[in-house]
């Protein structure tokens, strides 16, 4: 798991990097987004991802890469906005933003340790295809999660969906990286 730990940082800093460079280009603007718009933006993206992995063209010279890091980025601007709230104007500076950025990552580091160390890092033997599908049904699970208003009678909150697409995100960038 120690060479877990050390992948895993060295996609969250490409991922961060990206989002302090965006930050500085166009400060916190993405704080007016309301958490289905963020979803939406992370829908595209995975089927994006999907679509580069099933179709034969590819007409925009972006792959996969990019895409999950949007995810990544998404993904933690979600987490902030759950935690902060929706603002009418941006109101964080790129320290602060970078900031609550780390805070969460920590966190969802730590849930991945966890669910790592219980599952025996079952993830390295999953086909990044998988692992697309699963922050899919993420997406799906969050949606309607988001058009009951927030209400589950049995299911983990949104927040935690969110984490968990964060680390498939994180995971599939792992293979990428390797292959």
């Amino acid at each position: 798991m120690q060479d877990t730990s050390k992948q895993y940082d060295a996609v969250i800093k490409t991922c961060r990097d990206l989002f302090i460079k965006k930050m500085k280009d166009y400060g916190s603007a993405w704080r007016i987004l309301r958490l289905p718009s963020l979803t939406d933006q992370i829908f595209i993206k995975a089927q994006r991802i999907r679509g580069l992995q099933q179709n034969a063209v590819q007409k925009v010279d972006e792959g996969q890469e990019s895409e999950f890091i949007g995810i990544i980025n998404y993904c933690v601007m979600a987490l902030v906005q759950i935690e902060r709230g929706i603002v009418e104007q941006p109101d964080l500076s790129v320290d602060e933003a970078t900031n609550l950025y780390d805070e969460n990552v920590a966190i969802t580091k730590q849930l991945m340790m966890d669910k790592n160390h219980d599952y025996g890092e079952a993830w390295r033997d999953m086909r990044v295809s998988s692992l697309t599908d699963l922050i899919l049904q993420k997406l799906l699970r969050v949606k309607q999660i988001e058009d009951n208003q927030g209400k589950t009678l049995v299911s983990e909150g949104i927040d935690a969906n969110y984490q968990d697409m964060i680390n498939y995100a994180v995971f599939a960038l792992i293979h990428l990286n390797e292959k």
